[in-house]
């Protein structure tokens, strides 16, 4: 599994372990305070300025807005802004997106429930899976009756979906009542969920239709057909033409023995048909069970639906530029001589890993970038290093009175 670029941990938590890679005094930890605090609000803005943006570009295709309120926003919303922004607040907020591959291989597996899945992909014009923090846990699941079985399962921490439904045109080519859809036509659903089963990730998806596994129909039609068929040749068919033969040479026809046999194909018909209740029983069963695990998603792992999901995405947005911050700053500046990037970006896995025991893509590029925006560190011939604390505090200082600087001249 590739490293991620997300970093498990809260700010706060992050702080205190930072003052202790600084050995800083107390003052000088004051001034570090002062600094994370002050770029902590620069960040705000700009999470704010992309919330103004995503909301007006997604306004148009709202299914939570109605849709007079909608057609307000038409011309207003533009739909490619509306994506290049949305992508941007996954991108800073460490977000990655799904491969086809993986979605293919939940289509084909399932850790939880073992079912089968069918979603009708050509009700959207387009669709994409966003995730975040991967990890494993044991789970027991059901195998056989009462016996269970613990299974490793891999997890993410955070998944977006986002669904573009097709147009009304489209639904009405398929015979499809508009009045029936459970959607509006053209619009854009956006949901995000926690702890979602990697093998479970189409679970997530609206039209997700349970369906027999090849499994589940070899175990129900093969046992049937054979069954019916073996029972049929051995004891109904032979009885029947035995009693035709006795018909048609005038004998005498033994009605107790006939009805000996027919009685034992019925009971042999009896257990052949409890086994197959029984398996289309557990398919039923494990119907319910995705059922279940549907209405647990949506009422206690959804953590956002549509324009709702925006704060959840810039709030890790927001976190995630602010902590990449706090750490280039606090290494460059404990460093005695300036250093490359490939050697910030060691130095920080390398606290990651004997620190606080985590494996991580550190994005030491966009981390020296937002320094280098912000005015607070400089690169000569490959190699950067940070303006010294006290400066720092009036160049953000400096910056941040800066945003709101109404004056006319």
């Amino acid at each position: 599994m590739k490293k991620e670029h997300y970093i498990p941990f809260d700010k706060e938590f992050l702080f205190e372990q930072l003052l202790a890679v600084n050995t800083v005094e107390k003052k000088e930890a004051g001034d570090f305070k002062k600094l994370f605090d002050i770029s902590e609000h620069y960040f705000h803005y700009e999470a704010f300025n992309l919330n103004l943006k995503l909301k007006q570009h997604y306004a148009a295709f709202d299914p939570d807005l109605l849709k007079n309120e909608r057609a307000g926003f038409v011309g207003k919303s533009e739909i490619n802004i509306f994506k290049e922004t949305l992508h941007k607040v996954l991108e800073r907020g460490n977000y990655t997106r799904v491969e086809p591959e993986i979605l293919n291989q939940a289509l084909s597996n399932s850790d939880l429930i073992g079912l089968k899945l069918a979603i009708d992909f050509d009700d959207f014009k387009e669709y994409e899976l966003f995730v975040r923090g991967y990890n494993k846990t044991k789970e027991k699941v059901k195998k056989f009756f009462f016996w269970k079985k613990e299974i490793e399962l891999e997890y993410y921490d955070r998944v977006m979906i986002y669904l573009h439904y097709n147009d009304a045109a489209y639904f009405e080519r398929e015979k499809r009542k508009l009045k029936k859809l459970p959607f509006d036509p053209s619009c854009i659903v956006l949901k995000i969920f926690k702890r979602v089963p990697k093998n479970d990730l189409e679970t997530i998806f609206p039209n997700a239709i349970p369906k027999m596994s090849n499994l589940d129909k070899l175990l129900f039609w093969v046992p049937g057909i054979g069954g019916g068929v073996s029972l049929m040749a051995t004891k109904v068919i032979p009885e029947l033409i035995a009693m035709y033969a006795a018909y048609k040479a005038g004998e005498h026809i033994d009605l107790g023995n006939s009805k000996t046999g027919f009685y034992q194909g019925l009971a042999a018909f009896g257990v052949l048909g409890a086994y197959l209740f029984r398996q289309y029983s557990d398919f039923v069963n494990k119907k319910i069970r995705f059922s279940k695990m549907l209405s647990d998603s949506l009422y206690f792992k959804n953590l956002g639906n549509n324009s709702g999901a925006f704060y959840s995405l810039l709030n890790a947005s927001e976190e995630e530029e602010h902590k990449e911050f706090m750490l280039a700053y606090t290494f460059l500046n404990k460093s005695q001589t300036p250093l490359t990037a490939e050697e910030l970006d060691m130095r920080i896995e390398s606290w990651f890993k004997t620190a606080l025991k985590t494996d991580l893509d550190f994005d030491v590029e966009d981390s020296l970038l937002k320094l280098k925006n912000i005015g607070l560190c400089n690169e000569s011939n490959g190699k950067w290093e940070v303006i010294p604390l006290n400066e720092a505090l009036i160049r953000i200082d400096e910056i941040w009175d800066g945003i709101f600087d109404y004056n006319q001249k």
